[in-house]
C-alpha cells in the first residue's frame, strides 16, 4: 500500500477547509501525511512542499477541495500500473452552491463552453488514459519520483503550471490517467465578476504557457480568434456576410443551451446562453493580454512556509 503526501497551498493566514474532508478519508492514517504550504506563489509553494514530502505519491489539493472518502484508495489502485505517473479526477460543483454558481458549473461542463476541458468539471465515463486537458491541479496526484525528476512546476507560471508539467511528463513517455470517480467538490466563483476574472486568468495562463513551451491545440485559442473577430467586425466590408460567423456562434450557443437544460434537468440552465459569450470573451481577452505581456519571468521573492500538520505516525490530529 503506497504512502501519500497531501499538499495544500494557502495564502498566509488563510483557512484550509479541505482538512475536514481529509480527516474522513478511508485510508490508514499512518499511510499519509499532510503538508500546508503558506505563501503568495502557489507554484513555488507546491514545489517546496514536494521537496520536503516523503510519501510515495504526491496528492495536490486546493485549500477548499473536498475529496471523496475513497480518494486515496482510488489513487493507489490506479498507480499499481508502474507506467502511470499522474492520476487526477474532476472538480464538481457542490449541490449547495447558489443558482448562479451552479450556472457557472453548467457552462464549464458544456462542450461549447469548455471543449475537451469540460471533463475537469464533471464525472463522466471510466478510468482512462488522458492528457492535460482533462486534469486539474486542485485534484491531482503524481508519482513523487516522476514529479521530482521532471523538476516540478515551472514557477514562472500561474495558472497553467500543471498543464505545462503534464505535457512534459507525457512527452517523456509516462501515462496520465483520469478517474471520474476520483472527485472533489469545490464551489464555483460566488459572483459574475469573479467568474469573469477566472476566465481571463485561464486565458492569460494558457498564453504564457504557450510562450514558454510552444503551442499545443489550436482549439485552445478559439476564444482569441472570437475576440479578434469581434474587434474587427466594424472594419469588415459592409454586408450581411460579415455577421455570418456571429450568427453561427449564436445558433450554436442556443442549441447547447437547450442541451444544458436537458443534461441538468433544470429549466434555469437555459440562462447559460448569456454566459457563453461572457466566458469566451473574457478568456479571449486573457489570451490576448497574455501574449502581449511576453514571456513570464517569475518572481521568487516572498517567503514560503511549509507546515507538517499531520505526520505518518499520527492516527489522530
Amino acid at each position: 500500500m503506497p504512502t501519500f503526501s497531501i499538499i495544500i497551498p494557502v495564502k498566509p493566514g488563510g483557512s484550509v477547509t479541505a482538512l475536514e474532508s481529509i480527516r474522513r478519508l478511508e485510508y490508514p492514517p499512518h499511510q499519509f501525511e499532510v503538508l500546508i504550504s503558506e505563501g503568495t506563489m502557489p507554484s513555488r509553494q507546491r514545489n517546496l512542499a514536494a521537496q520536503q514530502a516523503s510519501g510515495d505519491l504526491l496528492y495536490f489539493l486546493d485549500d477548499d477541495s473536498r475529496p471523496v472518502p475513497e480518494a486515496l484508495k482510488l489513487c493507489a489502485r490506479a498507480f499499481e500500473d508502474q507506467t502511470v505517473a499522474v492520476v487526477g479526477g474532476p472538480s464538481l460543483t457542490p449541490p449547495g452552491d447558489s443558482p448562479l454558481q451552479r450556472l457557472f458549473g453548467v457552462a464549464l461542463c458544456s462542450f461549447f463552453g469548455a471543449g475537451a476541458m469540460r471533463n475537469r468539471y464533471r464525472s463522466n465515463g471510466l478510468l482512462r488514459q488522458t492528457t492535460e486537458q482533462e486534469l486539474i491541479l486542485c485534484n491531482l496526484a503524481f508519482r513523487r519520483e516522476s514529479f521530482l525528476a521532471a523538476g516540478g512546476f515551472d514557477e514562472r507560471l500561474y495558472p497553467n503550471e500543471e498543464n505545462e508539467l503534464l505535457d512534459r511528463i507525457n512527452a517523456a513517455g509516462h501515462r496520465l490517467l483520469h478517474d471520474p470517480a476520483l472527485a472533489v467538490e469545490r464551489s464555483q466563483r460566488p459572483t459574475l465578476a469573479a467568474f469573469m476574472r477566472q476566465m481571463r486568468s485561464y486565458g492569460r495562463g494558457r498564453a504564457q504557457q504557450t510562450l514558454l513551451a510552444g503551442p499545443r491545440s489550436l482549439v485552445s485559442f478559439a476564444p482569441l480568434f472570437f475576440v479578434c473577430y469581434l474587434l474587427a467586425l466594424p472594419l469588415l466590408p459592409a454586408g450581411t456576410v460579415r455577421f455570418l460567423p456571429l450568427l453561427v456562434y449564436l445558433i450554436l450557443a442556443a442549441l447547447f443551451s437547450v442541451g444544458a437544460v436537458i443534461a441538468s434537468a433544470r429549466l434555469e440552465s437555459v440562462l447559460v446562453l448569456l454566459l457563453y459569450p461572457v466566458m469566451h470573451v473574457c478568456n479571449g481577452i486573457g489570451l490576448l493580454s497574455g501574449f502581449m505581456g511576453g514571456r513570464p519571468i517569475g518572481n521568487k521573492s516572498g517567503e514560503v512556509q511549509v507546515k507538517l500538520v499531520k505526520a505518518f505516525d499520527q492516527s489522530s490530529w
